[in-house]
Protein backbone atom coordinates (compact mmCIF):
# COMPACT_ATOMS: atom_id res chain seq x y z
CA UNK A 1 0.00 0.00 0.00
CA UNK A 2 1.25 3.22 -1.13
CA UNK A 3 1.31 5.88 1.96
CA UNK A 4 0.58 9.24 1.57
CA UNK A 5 0.44 11.52 4.40
CA UNK A 6 -0.89 15.43 4.97
CA UNK A 7 1.03 18.11 2.87
CA UNK A 8 3.14 19.79 5.99
CA UNK A 9 2.71 23.03 3.68
CA UNK A 10 -1.10 23.46 4.31
CA UNK A 11 -0.53 24.11 7.56
CA UNK A 12 2.01 26.85 7.39
CA UNK A 13 2.27 30.15 6.12
CA UNK A 14 1.05 30.36 1.80
CA UNK A 15 4.03 29.81 0.01
CA UNK A 16 5.50 28.78 -3.44
CA UNK A 17 3.90 25.30 -3.51
CA UNK A 18 0.30 26.72 -2.31
CA UNK A 19 0.97 29.40 -5.10
CA UNK A 20 1.50 26.55 -7.43
CA UNK A 21 -1.85 24.50 -6.94
CA UNK A 22 -3.69 27.76 -6.95
CA UNK A 23 -5.26 27.22 -10.55
CA UNK A 24 -6.36 23.91 -9.13
CA UNK A 25 -7.66 25.83 -6.34
CA UNK A 26 -9.76 28.34 -8.40
CA UNK A 27 -11.05 25.13 -10.56
CA UNK A 28 -12.44 23.77 -6.92
CA UNK A 29 -14.03 26.78 -5.82
CA UNK A 30 -15.87 27.42 -9.34
CA UNK A 31 -17.16 23.76 -9.25
CA UNK A 32 -18.57 24.00 -5.78
CA UNK A 33 -20.33 27.24 -6.29
CA UNK A 34 -21.50 25.71 -9.30
CA UNK A 35 -22.69 22.51 -7.40
CA UNK A 36 -24.70 24.65 -5.05
CA UNK A 37 -26.44 26.73 -7.53
CA UNK A 38 -27.64 23.67 -9.17
CA UNK A 39 -28.09 21.54 -6.96
CA UNK A 40 -31.53 20.94 -5.80
CA UNK A 41 -32.23 20.70 -1.71
CA UNK A 42 -34.58 18.45 -0.02
CA UNK A 43 -36.09 18.40 2.87
CA UNK A 44 -37.04 15.77 5.22
CA UNK A 45 -39.65 14.88 7.88
CA UNK A 46 -37.21 13.81 10.39
CA UNK A 47 -34.80 16.63 11.76
CA UNK A 48 -31.67 16.54 9.96
CA UNK A 49 -28.22 17.48 12.31
CA UNK A 50 -25.11 17.92 10.89
CA UNK A 51 -21.69 17.40 12.45
CA UNK A 52 -19.57 18.72 9.81
CA UNK A 53 -16.28 20.12 8.90
CA UNK A 54 -14.02 22.21 6.68
CA UNK A 55 -10.53 21.92 7.42
CA UNK A 56 -10.29 18.09 5.93
CA UNK A 57 -10.09 15.38 8.37
CA UNK A 58 -8.83 14.98 12.15
CA UNK A 59 -11.58 17.85 13.64
CA UNK A 60 -13.46 15.54 15.98
CA UNK A 61 -17.04 15.16 13.88
CA UNK A 62 -17.06 11.35 14.74
CA UNK A 63 -16.34 11.77 19.02
CA UNK A 64 -19.26 14.64 18.36
CA UNK A 65 -21.61 12.94 16.63
CA UNK A 66 -21.20 10.23 19.39
CA UNK A 67 -21.59 12.74 22.51
CA UNK A 68 -24.84 14.14 20.98
CA UNK A 69 -26.09 10.82 20.08
CA UNK A 70 -25.68 9.75 23.61
CA UNK A 71 -26.50 12.96 25.49
CA UNK A 72 -30.36 13.22 23.48
CA UNK A 73 -30.84 9.62 24.12
CA UNK A 74 -30.45 10.28 27.71
CA UNK A 75 -33.17 13.35 27.36
CA UNK A 76 -35.80 10.85 26.26
CA UNK A 77 -34.96 10.82 22.30
CA UNK A 78 -34.16 8.23 19.90
CA UNK A 79 -31.31 9.58 17.96
CA UNK A 80 -29.68 8.13 14.77
CA UNK A 81 -26.09 9.14 13.15
CA UNK A 82 -26.34 8.20 9.77
CA UNK A 83 -22.60 7.92 7.91
CA UNK A 84 -21.93 7.68 4.37
CA UNK A 85 -20.22 4.29 3.48
CA UNK A 86 -16.59 4.82 2.23
CA UNK A 87 -14.85 1.33 2.19
CA UNK A 88 -11.76 2.32 4.25
CA UNK A 89 -13.67 3.44 7.07
CA UNK A 90 -14.11 1.09 9.00
CA UNK A 91 -12.29 1.93 11.74
CA UNK A 92 -14.84 4.64 12.25
CA UNK A 93 -17.81 2.35 12.15
CA UNK A 94 -16.75 0.27 14.31
CA UNK A 95 -15.67 3.18 16.99
CA UNK A 96 -19.22 4.52 16.58
CA UNK A 97 -20.63 0.78 16.76
CA UNK A 98 -19.31 0.69 20.27
CA UNK A 99 -20.62 3.61 22.02
CA UNK A 100 -23.93 3.80 19.88
CA UNK A 101 -25.44 1.40 18.69
CA UNK A 102 -28.44 2.99 16.60
CA UNK A 103 -26.14 3.34 13.20
CA UNK A 104 -27.14 3.92 9.41
CA UNK A 105 -23.97 3.50 6.58
CA UNK A 106 -25.40 4.08 3.73
CA UNK A 107 -23.59 4.48 -0.05
CA UNK A 108 -26.17 7.29 -0.66
CA UNK A 109 -27.04 9.53 2.35
CA UNK A 110 -30.43 10.44 0.78
CA UNK A 111 -31.44 6.94 1.02
CA UNK A 112 -30.09 6.89 4.38
CA UNK A 113 -32.16 9.62 5.56
CA UNK A 114 -35.47 7.78 3.53
CA UNK A 115 -34.69 4.42 5.76
CA UNK A 116 -34.34 6.82 8.94
CA UNK A 117 -37.96 8.55 8.34
CA UNK A 118 -39.37 5.24 8.00
CA UNK A 119 -38.03 3.69 11.35
CA UNK A 120 -38.77 4.67 14.84
CA UNK A 121 -36.51 7.56 15.39
CA UNK A 122 -37.05 11.30 15.57
CA UNK A 123 -33.83 12.92 14.75
CA UNK A 124 -30.96 11.91 12.79
CA UNK A 125 -27.22 12.88 13.74
CA UNK A 126 -25.17 13.29 9.98
CA UNK A 127 -21.73 12.29 11.06
CA UNK A 128 -20.47 14.09 7.96
CA UNK A 129 -21.97 15.79 5.03
CA UNK A 130 -21.57 19.17 5.29
CA UNK A 131 -20.92 19.43 1.67
CA UNK A 132 -23.53 17.30 0.92
CA UNK A 133 -25.99 20.09 -0.64
CA UNK A 134 -28.68 17.92 -1.37
CA UNK A 135 -29.80 17.35 2.24
CA UNK A 136 -31.01 20.27 3.88
CA UNK A 137 -29.97 20.18 7.42
CA UNK A 138 -32.20 21.27 10.63
CA UNK A 139 -28.96 22.06 12.42
CA UNK A 140 -25.45 22.70 11.64
CA UNK A 141 -22.45 21.90 13.61
CA UNK A 142 -19.08 22.50 11.97
CA UNK A 143 -15.63 21.33 14.26
CA UNK A 144 -11.97 22.52 14.52
CA UNK A 145 -9.54 21.58 16.63
CA UNK A 146 -7.47 24.75 17.83
CA UNK A 147 -4.09 22.97 17.09
CA UNK A 148 -4.79 23.51 13.19
CA UNK A 149 -7.90 25.35 12.71
CA UNK A 150 -8.09 26.09 9.49
CA UNK A 151 -4.12 25.54 8.53
CA UNK A 152 -3.23 27.95 5.56
CA UNK A 153 -6.76 29.32 4.99
CA UNK A 154 -6.79 27.94 1.59
CA UNK A 155 -9.05 25.62 -0.36
CA UNK A 156 -8.08 21.88 -1.78
CA UNK A 157 -5.52 21.50 -3.07
CA UNK A 158 -3.62 24.66 -2.50
CA UNK A 159 -4.60 24.18 1.50
CA UNK A 160 -6.75 21.57 3.24
CA UNK A 161 -9.96 23.53 3.48
CA UNK A 162 -12.98 21.84 1.52
CA UNK A 163 -14.26 25.09 0.83
CA UNK A 164 -14.39 29.07 1.79
CA UNK A 165 -15.13 29.91 5.39
CA UNK A 166 -17.94 31.65 3.89
CA UNK A 167 -20.09 28.59 4.59
CA UNK A 168 -19.99 29.37 7.91
CA UNK A 169 -23.06 31.55 6.85
CA UNK A 170 -25.10 29.03 6.39
CA UNK A 171 -23.97 27.07 10.15
CA UNK A 172 -25.40 27.92 13.90
CA UNK A 173 -22.33 26.26 15.77
CA UNK A 174 -18.93 26.08 16.13
CA UNK A 175 -17.02 23.14 18.44
CA UNK A 176 -13.24 24.46 19.05
CA UNK A 177 -12.02 21.25 20.03
CA UNK A 178 -8.72 22.81 22.44
CA UNK A 179 -7.90 25.85 24.07
CA UNK A 180 -10.11 29.63 23.90
CA UNK A 181 -8.92 31.62 20.82
CA UNK A 182 -10.64 34.76 20.76
CA UNK A 183 -9.17 35.53 17.76
CA UNK A 184 -10.46 32.90 15.47
CA UNK A 185 -13.36 33.70 17.05
CA UNK A 186 -14.15 36.98 16.02
CA UNK A 187 -12.42 35.76 12.36
CA UNK A 188 -15.30 33.41 12.18
CA UNK A 189 -17.92 35.84 13.92
CA UNK A 190 -17.39 38.30 11.49
CA UNK A 191 -18.45 35.71 8.68
CA UNK A 192 -21.50 35.02 10.27
CA UNK A 193 -22.48 37.52 14.19
CA UNK A 194 -24.88 34.71 15.02
CA UNK A 195 -23.02 31.53 15.50
CA UNK A 196 -22.57 30.02 18.57
CA UNK A 197 -19.29 29.22 19.85
CA UNK A 198 -18.56 25.84 21.84
CA UNK A 199 -15.37 24.17 23.09
CA UNK A 200 -14.18 20.61 23.47
CA UNK A 201 -11.70 18.82 25.04
CA UNK A 202 -10.61 15.27 25.50
CA UNK A 203 -10.67 13.62 28.62
CA UNK A 204 -7.98 10.17 28.54
CA UNK A 205 -9.75 7.66 30.72
CA UNK A 206 -6.81 4.89 31.07
CA UNK A 207 -3.62 6.69 31.84
CA UNK A 208 -2.43 4.91 34.52
CA UNK A 209 -2.15 1.79 31.90
CA UNK A 210 0.78 3.89 30.69
CA UNK A 211 2.18 5.32 33.45
CA UNK A 212 6.08 5.22 33.60
CA UNK A 213 6.40 3.49 30.31
CA UNK A 214 8.56 4.21 27.47
CA UNK A 215 6.28 4.30 24.73
CA UNK A 216 6.28 3.75 21.07
CA UNK A 217 3.22 5.60 20.22
CA UNK A 218 1.29 4.87 16.47
CA UNK A 219 -0.97 6.89 14.57
CA UNK A 220 -2.98 6.74 11.34
CA UNK A 221 -5.61 9.59 11.66
CA UNK A 222 -6.00 13.08 10.10
CA UNK A 223 -3.76 15.11 12.55
CA UNK A 224 -1.43 12.03 13.63
CA UNK A 225 0.66 15.12 16.50
CA UNK A 226 -2.48 16.21 18.61
CA UNK A 227 -2.55 12.84 19.52
CA UNK A 228 1.06 12.94 20.42
CA UNK A 229 0.13 16.04 21.53
CA UNK A 230 -2.48 14.58 24.35
CA UNK A 231 -0.31 12.03 25.14
CA UNK A 232 2.81 14.09 26.11
CA UNK A 233 0.16 17.16 27.74
CA UNK A 234 -0.58 14.40 30.07
CA UNK A 235 2.71 13.79 31.95
CA UNK A 236 3.50 10.44 29.39
CA UNK A 237 6.79 9.64 28.00
CA UNK A 238 6.77 9.32 23.71
CA UNK A 239 10.18 7.91 23.05
CA UNK A 240 9.36 6.98 19.77
CA UNK A 241 5.99 7.94 17.00
CA UNK A 242 5.28 6.40 14.22
CA UNK A 243 2.93 8.33 11.36
CA UNK A 244 0.18 6.82 8.95
CA UNK A 245 -1.79 7.81 6.90
CA UNK A 246 -5.51 8.49 7.40
CA UNK A 247 -7.80 5.22 7.84
CA UNK A 248 -4.50 3.36 6.78
CA UNK A 249 -5.14 -0.20 6.51
CA UNK A 250 -2.27 -2.42 9.02
CA UNK A 251 -1.83 -5.56 8.17
CA UNK A 252 -0.58 -8.25 10.62
CA UNK A 253 2.79 -8.89 9.60
CA UNK A 254 3.10 -5.24 10.24
CA UNK A 255 1.58 -5.64 13.00
CA UNK A 256 4.00 -8.06 14.32
CA UNK A 257 7.08 -6.04 13.39
CA UNK A 258 5.67 -2.93 15.20
CA UNK A 259 5.67 -5.29 18.33
CA UNK A 260 8.91 -6.69 17.65
CA UNK A 261 10.50 -3.76 17.31
CA UNK A 262 8.77 -2.04 20.61
CA UNK A 263 9.79 -5.20 22.48
CA UNK A 264 14.05 -4.92 21.26
CA UNK A 265 13.57 -1.29 22.64
CA UNK A 266 11.39 -2.01 25.97
CA UNK A 267 8.80 0.50 24.56
CA UNK A 268 5.07 0.01 25.27
CA UNK A 269 2.95 0.52 21.82
CA UNK A 270 0.03 2.84 22.67
CA UNK A 271 -2.47 3.93 19.72
CA UNK A 272 -5.74 5.73 18.99
CA UNK A 273 -9.14 3.64 19.71
CA UNK A 274 -9.85 4.20 16.26
CA UNK A 275 -6.77 3.07 14.93
CA UNK A 276 -6.94 -0.01 17.33
CA UNK A 277 -10.25 -1.31 15.93
CA UNK A 278 -8.41 -2.03 12.37
CA UNK A 279 -6.25 -4.19 13.93
CA UNK A 280 -8.31 -5.88 17.01
CA UNK A 281 -8.89 -8.29 14.78
CA UNK A 282 -5.31 -9.69 14.58
CA UNK A 283 -5.60 -10.90 18.35
CA UNK A 284 -2.25 -9.44 19.16
CA UNK A 285 -1.15 -8.89 23.10
CA UNK A 286 0.58 -6.03 23.90
CA UNK A 287 -1.00 -3.16 22.21
CA UNK A 288 -3.07 -0.76 23.83
CA UNK A 289 -5.11 2.17 23.25
CA UNK A 290 -5.47 5.59 25.33
CA UNK A 291 -9.32 5.35 26.17
CA UNK A 292 -10.36 9.07 26.35
CA UNK A 293 -13.61 10.89 25.93
CA UNK A 294 -15.25 13.78 24.78
CA UNK A 295 -16.25 16.57 26.94
CA UNK A 296 -18.34 20.15 26.06
CA UNK A 297 -17.96 22.79 28.14
CA UNK A 298 -21.73 24.48 28.79
CA UNK A 299 -22.74 21.39 27.36
CA UNK A 300 -26.77 22.40 28.32
CA UNK A 301 -26.06 25.60 26.66
CA UNK A 302 -25.47 23.48 23.46
CA UNK A 303 -28.45 20.68 23.97
CA UNK A 304 -30.94 23.61 24.49
CA UNK A 305 -30.49 24.61 21.14
CA UNK A 306 -30.70 21.33 19.69
CA UNK A 307 -34.04 20.82 21.06
CA UNK A 308 -35.47 24.09 19.64
CA UNK A 309 -35.66 21.80 16.52
CA UNK A 310 -38.12 19.85 18.27
CA UNK A 311 -40.41 22.72 19.11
Amino acid sequence: MIKINKPKFWDRKIGLISILFFPLTLIVIFFTFLKKKITKTRDFKIPVICVGNIYLGGTGKTPTSILLANELSKLGKKPLILRKYYKNHNDEYSLIKNYFKNLIISKNRIEGLKEAEKSNFDIVILDDGLQDYKIKKNLSIVCFNNNQLIGNGMVLPSGPLRENLSILKNVEIVIINGSKNINFENKILNINKKLEIFYSFYKPINLDQFKNKKLLALAAIGNPENFFQLVEKNNLKIFKKKIFPDHYQFSKAEMQNILREAEMENYQVIMTEKDYYKINHYKLKKINYLKVSLEIYNKEKLFKKINSLYV
